[in-house]
């Protein structure tokens, strides 16, 4: 009988030490994940975000620029990268204002807000929000963005590649079609972005595209830009080849330049300033986006301009963002140093303004 009573209390013993740890582990698990923190999926860190902001104020910031309007957190939890990017893009644009301010560079840092500009800006009322266009980093896909949310196709997917490009077609009226007092409305109060990427990566780009592969079969850049550039500025006459990357970096760097741009009209805005093309240090734009780090930006853009719900930037292929080091340094080797200052005499502004270093090859 005591041997049945012993049993049964060692029973009734365990199945209590059981219970304790089973209850343990809910409770466990319930506190996991009640305090863990999340990754990002509409959960709210607000820890996190009051850390980015406080940061982000330390930048000092002029006061006219109303930086918390347009940073303000939405609610939504910012997961890896995208936490520090507001401290990134204010410190872009604090750069940005900081160079505008520098006399010693106002010729190469200042433009006219003129019609050219204008029209580079392209315009979606619906959402208000004004995208100037930089060609060679990434436009194409911005592009398809800003149609979307204008309601000519309900996805990217939908939109034809002949399409994008075509203005009477596409749904994105430019900024140069409204009215004096419409114009001045949209600069005030939409959110205003364009991307830029290494001046002379992007120089090599443009190059490569319109000049070598010619992928949208645009024959006057190779039929008549190419031999305007090449009788100006070859200096073997008895060569024959098609326009070479040398004789475009002589177009690029001569101070005389202007004469030719004027023949070429607009298809210069391939290979001009990113000053002459969106007026950085006139129009205060909110957001500025590196090509170099494009997957952080385009979401934090979206997010930005307040339509990360509604429509999301293209998938970029791996490694097409990255800055080419190598590739770079390969086309200019055979440029003279010559040349090559006189080039980057004319994109300086570009490099200041936006925080890219000097090439290594220019020092040595």
């Amino acid at each position: 009988w005591l041997t049945s009573d012993n049993m049964h209390h060692q029973w009734l013993l365990l199945a209590a030490c059981f219970w304790v740890i089973f209850m343990f582990m809910v409770a466990s698990k319930f506190i996991t994940l009640t305090f863990k923190d999340p990754d990002g999926y509409g959960a709210k860190q607000e820890p996190l975000i009051l850390t980015a902001v406080t940061k982000v104020e330390e930048v000092h910031v002029p006061e006219e620029k109303h930086w918390p309007e347009e940073f303000q957190p939405t609610g939504k939890a910012l997961s890896g990268n995208l936490i520090r990017q507001p401290l990134v893009h204010m410190e872009r644009l604090e750069l940005l204002r900081n160079v505008c301010r520098d006399a010693a560079l106002r010729d190469l840092s200042h433009t006219a807000v003129s019609k050219f500009v204008l029209d580079r800006i392209f315009v979606c009322d619906k959402h208000k929000i004004l995208f100037c266009q930089t060609p060679k980093v990434g436009n194409t896909q911005w592009k398809k963005v800003l149609i979307v949310l204008n309601g000519a196709f309900s996805s990217i997917e939908e939109i034809p590649e002949n399409i994008v490009h075509d203005h009477e077609k596409n749904g994105l009226p430019r900024l140069s079609s409204f009215s004096d007092s419409e114009i001045k409305k949209r600069l005030n109060l939409y959110f205003k972005f364009f991307i830029v990427r290494d001046p002379f990566e992007r120089l090599i780009s443009a190059f490569k595209d319109k000049f070598v592969h010619n992928p949208r079969f645009e024959p006057w850049y190779r039929h008549e830009i190419a031999p305007g550039i090449i009788r100006k500025y070859r200096k073997n006459r008895t060569e024959t080849k098609g326009l070479q990357f040398e004789d475009f970096v002589r177009y690029l760097g001569d101070p005389n330049h202007r004469w030719l741009d004027v023949q070429f009209g607009d298809h210069i805005i391939h290979w001009v300033t990113y000053v002459e093309l969106c007026a950085p240090c006139e129009i205060t734009y909110s957001v500025i986006g590196h090509h170099e780090t494009l997957e952080d930006d385009a979401p934090y853009i979206l997010k930005a301009a307040g339509i990360d719900h509604l429509v999301s930037y293209p998938t970029i292929p791996p490694g097409i963002t990255v800055y080419n080091r190598t590739k770079v340094e390969r086309y200019f080797s055979g440029i003279s140093k010559r040349d090559i200052r006189r080039l980057y005499a004319r994109f300086e502004g570009d490099f200041k303004l936006f925080g890219y270093r000097e090439p290594d090859f220019l020092l040595n």
